[in-house]
Parts: C-alpha cells; structure tokens; sequence
C-alpha cells in the first residue's frame, strides 16, 4: 500500500497499480526497457493489474516477461471496459497510468490517474482526465517507488 496525504486533497491509500499495456508499458508489442524492473519493486506495495485490448498480439509474452496476466478487453466499448475494471476494484485505491483514449475513463475514475507520453501520441482525452502528466512510463513508476514527490505536483 502506498499511503500519503496530500494537502488540499487529502490521503490517499492506494491498494492497486493498473497500467494499459500497448503504448504505456509497451511500444509496438514490445515491453520497454527498465518497465519489467521498476514494476518488480513496485510489487510489495501494490497488486499490479495489467489491461489490454492486445492489439500487436504479443500479450502473452509481455505476461511471461512480467510474471502477471493480463485481463484482456473484449471487442468495442474498450474505454467504459478499463473505467469499470477500476471501479470494480474500487476506485478509491486505484492508481491508474494510460495515454490512449480508451484510457481517459480509466484515469478518472482512479483516486490517481497518470497520463505518460508516449511514442505513439497521447490523446487529449486521456490528457484532460489525469492528475498528472509525465514524460514516460519509468516517471511514472518512478513517483510510485518515491511517492512523496506526487506532495509537490498535486498539492493545493
């Protein structure tokens, strides 16, 4: 559990780290480098879930890779498919990081939403629902392994 409280906005104790795969942990099917390891560290504090419409078709390596399974999107309504999977693990102790526009609802619906850059673009929906915006994946991870610096960014 990663708990922090964050002025003007209160604590926060978030239980769950769910990730998109193809454009935020992954570039063309492929993991990115350094993501497999900061996941790893992240493990003893939050339950990783992985979520995915596998468009390359290389999920399952990426599962392999990363020793989790992904929970794979059926077909259409992909966006209302990861808000519900957030909430289904309520919400409250989410932390959710995304950058296509499925993701937007996602990253509302998540006491922390976190929209990374990415190679692929990011879209301006997935842009306007998070909290905060980063550079890349491994910022991302790296506020969760040093979570007092999201005091700073998310302070009011």
């Amino acid at each position: 559990m990663i708990e922090i409280n964050i002025p003007g906005r209160g604590e926060l104790r978030l239980n769950h780290l769910v990730c998109d795969v193809n454009g935020t942990l992954a570039l063309d099917g492929k993991l990115i480098d350094g993501v497999g390891r900061s996941l790893s560290v992240l493990k003893d504090r939050l339950t990783i879930h992985l979520i995915t419409a596998d468009t390359h078709g290389r999920q399952e390596m990426i599962d392999h890779q990363l020793n989790l399974t992904a929970h794979r999107l059926k077909s259409g309504n992909q966006a209302e498919q990861k808000a519900e999977f957030v909430r289904s693990l309520g919400a409250s102790q989410v932390i959710a990081i995304g950058q296509g526009a499925n993701d937007a609802g996602m990253l509302a619906e998540a006491a922390l939403g976190i929209c990374v850059f990415s190679r692929e673009g990011v879209s301006t929906a997935a842009l306007m629902a998070a909290d905060i915006v980063v550079p890349d994946i491994l910022s991302a991870l790296e506020l969760l392994e040093k979570p007092l610096r999201l005091i700073a960014t998310l302070r009011q």
